[in-house]
């Protein structure tokens, strides 16, 4: 499920109601070449919405801080019977809210394919091998700063048979919440000139090629490890003008 965090938090701490991004920062509901948002996009404005106002619960609680999250979940590189195949990196960034400050204590979530293209899912029917060393799927909270830090396998790409000769460029799904269980941001990263991009209609539904440019991950070469592991870093802005595009999920 997606929802669109209609709240953003100020420097004050005051909850403020729903600001419609700027045009063309967000995929629509309907993104013709992307063949399943045709079934299930509404046709129809959302009725109100600008009147819609969450409840003080709804926004404040509960605080992720009391959330527990079990040593080793950032780590997707971890399984007790062996490591997983395919390159190592390590993905860093921060969350920020519109002004450019950290959200700290916020939950993000990251679930991905192996470096075959595969799903561990049974929906997932890719002629491509599973990886029993690979979860794909990892979580954290992040630091006084917004800071997170995972460390994976590079996904590979996989056919979707959205068109003809489909294929997903390598990519990473996030789902980040705001500052309560209302309020949640789902989206996804991309690597930096994978060709793929280029026919890719979910990466296209985003209109402001600015906007999509956000998706792109960029190289990082204070995480990398030497001989070990590639970094990347990867910012999420949750409102504003510069907000980090969410995902259609089809």
């Amino acid at each position: 499920m997606v929802t669109r965090n209609k709240n953003i938090m100020t420097e004050s701490g005051i909850v403020h109601g729903y600001r419609q991004p700027p045009e063309g920062t967000q995929p629509p509901y309907i993104s013709s070449p992307y063949r399943s948002t045709r079934l299930r996009g509404p046709e129809q404005a959302p009725i109100g919405i600008a009147d819609l106002q969450d409840e003080l619960a709804e926004v404040s609680g509960p605080s992720f801080e009391q959330v527990r999250i079990e040593q080793g979940c950032a780590d997707l590189t971890l399984h007790p019977q062996g490591e997983p195949l395919g390159e190592r990196i390590y993905v860093t960034g921060r969350v920020l809210d519109d002004g450019g400050r950290p959200v700290p204590n916020t939950l993000v979530e990251i679930w991905q394919c192996n470096s075959a293209g595969r799903y561990l899912h049974k929906n997932d029917q890719h002629d491509a091998p599973l990886d029993p060393h690979f979860r794909g799927e990892g979580r954290v909270l992040t630091d006084a700063e917004g800071r997170y830090c995972f460390k994976t396998i590079r996904p590979g790409p996989y056919p979707w048979r959205n068109h003809f000769n489909a294929w997903r460029p390598a990519h990473i799904h996030f789902s980040v919440f705001g500052c309560g269980l209302a309020n949640r941001l789902v989206t996804q990263m991309y690597f930096p000139g994978d060709p793929l991009l280029d026919f890719d209609p979910i990466y296209h539904s985003i209109p402001d090629s600015r906007a999509r440019a956000r998706l792109v991950a960029a190289l990082d070469w204070e995480q990398a490890v030497s001989e070990y592991a590639l970094g990347y870093q990867f910012n999420i802005i949750l409102r504003g003008r510069f907000s980090t595009p969410w995902e259609q999920v089809g």
